[in-house]
């Protein structure tokens, strides 16, 4: 306790011996009934590798080498790192959140000297049978994005509240099949329901500061206080940034107005999509085949050229949140386009970065 209160208030400074890794050994021991799961490899960010099997010792709190490991073997590998050479995975024990290495300690410490952000690692994990509540939270979490499928992040801190956001989800399953007119598969809902109300509510509770009133709390908490409190119960509360005003009282209509945005604020939620398709066609049927294109709502220009192609478009398409653009396009171009008579073969270009200038007409 002397030696704490005197580090803690600045009087010494710890030495080496007590600035390394987490032990493995040391976290395992806290853990009970421990089942083991094989997830074979899996790119792994290397802010959460945090510990060490048995090496901690050699290496301080930010995984860099200590004066006595040989100063050689870690320059040889950066430079074999840094080079491009092929490298086998580290081998890793996981426990919740954290990683520890079991092979390829140098290879990680050399990964974040040169400032990779992820590293290929076999991963075993330990889950505890312990019934803490970060264990069952870290259970909670990893069931709910597994049914998903989603891959954003989605941080709550208490137990019960993924499972509300599951229900959420499956009622949002229920609506988009009701508007459809045919069966939605709960993955494409969830994608759905993350890009048109979580992200949009979570953008606007973030914009609003209203974080900072509840320390230890985060976005994720939020939503599931106010996505119950205005939409399952209905109740009249005052959240101090107007989101009481910005929201309409249904979760379906909040997406709607959403999409009906003219300009939406969410990059996840532009409503567009935008392709070249280069085509070849019969030439005696040049003028014939521009009108029927030209004709179609979704092909915004037709342009006759010369070369390998005869006929380039742009088309401009509807985002539809259960499906890629890639399904999107495709599905045009192979109902709207290829089924025009004299047409032979189509190519399809998605641009990646676009700078437009404004007319200069």
């Amino acid at each position: 306790m002397k030696n704490f209160l005197k580090i803690l208030f600045g009087f010494s400074v710890p030495n080496e011996d007590d600035n390394h890794v987490s032990s493995f050994n040391e976290q395992q021991a806290k853990e009970e009934d421990v089942e083991f799961i094989d997830h074979g490899v899996q790119t792994i960010a290397l802010e959460n590798i945090t510990g060490s099997v048995g090496k901690y010792y050699d290496f301080d709190s930010r995984f860099r080498p200590k004066k006595h490991v040989s100063g050689k073997r870690f320059m040889d590998i950066k430079r074999a790192m840094r080079e491009g050479a092929s490298l086998p995975p580290v081998n890793l024990y996981q426990i919740r959140d954290d990683y520890y290495v079991l092979d390829g300690n140098h290879r990680v410490a050399a990964a974040k000297e040169l400032g990779w952000t992820d590293i290929k690692g076999k991963v075993i994990e330990l889950l505890s049978g312990q019934n803490t509540m970060d264990n069952l939270l870290y259970i909670e979490r990893n069931k709910f994005f597994e049914k998903t499928g989603l891959t954003g992040k989605i941080d709550l801190s208490e137990v019960g509240k993924y499972n509300f956001l599951e229900k959420q989800i499956k009622k949002h399953q229920l609506y988009l099949a009701s508007q459809s007119g045919r069966d939605c598969d709960f993955e494409k809902a969830a994608k759905d329901w993350y890009n048109t109300i979580y992200v949009p509510m979570t953008s606007i509770i973030g914009n609003g500061g209203l974080i900072k009133y509840f320390p230890g709390r985060t976005v994720a908490d939020l939503y599931t206080y106010i996505a119950y409190h205005h939409w399952d119960r209905s109740s009249t509360r005052r959240y101090g940034i107007g989101i009481d005003r910005l929201i309409p009282k249904s979760m379906e209509l909040f997406r709607k107005s959403m999409l009906e945005k003219s300009t939406p604020d969410y990059p996840e939620m532009k409503r567009t999509i935008t392709a070249f398709v280069l085509i070849n066609i019969d030439t005696s049927t040049e003028l014939v085949v521009i009108d029927k294109l030209f004709s179609l709502d979704e092909i915004q220009e037709v342009h006759s050229v010369h070369g390998s192609i005869d006929i380039l478009v742009k088309i401009v398409l509807r985002r539809d949140f259960l499906a890629s653009d890639a399904e999107i396009i495709s599905e045009f171009v192979d109902q709207g386009i290829r089924r025009i008579e004299g047409i032979n073969r189509t190519q399809t270009i998605i641009p990646g970065l676009s700078k437009v200038k404004e007319s200069f007409y």
